[in-house]
């Protein structure tokens, strides 16, 4: 290829030819290696899409864009062996392209692996615990390997520049001062980050759970290596540090299961028939399409002043179906009692006063006034 090019500029003086047999061989290099690329890829598209896993499917477009830019690299590197023109040049970039473009094939080949993963655990089932531990150990993993990446090609490319890498043999040669000033200053990152491994082995949380944070209902939408997004049942967004959930007491209602109880709590007054409400309590619940049949209990639980405490135990499948669940009890029980038993509601008793007679009363008004009458006496 190379000869072929040079017979075709044999003409040429000297000064010309050497650097434009250099750009041509580049030039046809690069075209052979797109050329090579689109045919690979064309062949491995019609493989996945006759393929029914989306796995494949989302391995390969992830690739696409930074394995044409390798080949690219690779058929300038194969011209450059037979020209010695293009080789001078490529050796000056080398050591600055190839760990670019090695570190963005690393971080295609985690993302795409991370996202098949991810569709294969599917978290819109009934019982996703496993589902939703398995996003969780890849979300927080996905970004601590990106940041290594990242860090490890930033790293690779600077060194390849002589005043950096001597720099950093200065720096080298003072580690134990230089350990201090950057241990330091990077202590809050450090900190997030060991945090982010925590989290990831131990799992306080997981994507999707339900936790009670600062009074707070709310999901897990997002963690990440310094923090966590918590989406609230308002929409609202609330942003905490990973290591407050390792340190903090929280609430998590689907930590080993999203299944929960629940209470209801009705006033009545204290001559009601419990039984009938009993009954009805069964009945409400039993025909319920949120109840998940696990536990049902109707107990008078306290007895106070002026009424007594009734308690309703059930259960559901998770969080905001309870809640539902709750709500729905509790409105059908009051209206039924209302329509049916109205002599349980909370009613106010006193007691009847017998009437004072008029001759008692102006002899307690005399009292009242002769007492008045002695205070203001003594005052003087």
């Amino acid at each position: 290829m190379i000869r072929l090019i040079e017979n075709l500029l044999g003409g040429l003086p000297d000064w010309a030819e050497r650097p434009l047999v250099a750009v041509l061989a580049a030039l046809l290099g690069v075209a052979i290696a797109l050329l090579a690329h689109a045919v690979l890829f064309r062949i491995l598209h019609r493989v996945t899409h006759r393929s029914a896993s989306e796995a494949d499917d989302i391995v390969v477009n992830r690739l696409f864009r930074p394995t044409r830019w390798a080949f690219v690299a690779m058929g300038v590197v194969l011209a450059a062996r037979e020209t010695p023109a293009l080789e001078a040049v490529w050796e000056r970039f080398a050591p600055f392209v190839m760990p670019l473009l090695t570190g963005w094939v690393a971080v295609a080949v985690l993302r795409a692996f991370v996202e098949a993963m991810i569709v294969r655990a599917d978290i819109s089932v009934e019982n996703n615990r496993n589902a939703r531990r398995r996003r969780t150990r890849l979300a927080i993993f996905s970004r601590i390997g990106t940041f290594l990446i990242v860090f490890l090609t930033v790293s690779g490319m600077l060194a390849s520049i002589p005043g950096v890498r001597e720099i950093g043999v200065t720096l080298m040669a003072s580690a134990g001062l230089a350990a201090l000033a950057v241990g330091a200053a990077a202590q809050p990152a450090l900190k997030a980050l060991i945090a982010g491994f925590q989290m990831a082995m131990t799992e306080p949380i997981s994507i999707d759970d339900v936790v009670i944070l600062d009074g707070e209902w709310g999901r897990i939408e997002d963690i990440r290596t310094t923090y966590v997004v918590v989406r609230l049942w308002d929409d609202r967004r609330l942003v905490v540090p990973s290591n407050r959930f390792l340190e903090d007491t929280f609430q998590n209602w689907t930590k080993t299961t999203s299944q929960l109880l629940g209470t209801v709590f009705l006033y009545l007054d204290q001559g009601t028939d419990i039984g009938p409400i009993r009954e009805e309590y069964s009945r409400q619940i039993a025909a319920h399409r949120l109840w998940d049949k696990r536990a049902q209990v109707l107990q008078v639980t306290d007895c106070k002043d002026d009424a007594i405490e009734v308690r309703l135990l059930m259960s559901a499948r998770d969080g905001p179906t309870l809640f539902d669940l709750r709500c729905e009890l509790r409105e059908s029980m009051m209206d039924w009692i209302r329509r049916n038993q109205p002599e349980a509601l909370v009613r106010r008793r006193t007691l009847p006063v017998a009437p004072v007679e008029l001759g008692a009363s102006a002899g307690l008004a005399e009292l009242v006034a002769g007492s008045v009458n002695g205070d203001a006496r003594k005052a003087n």
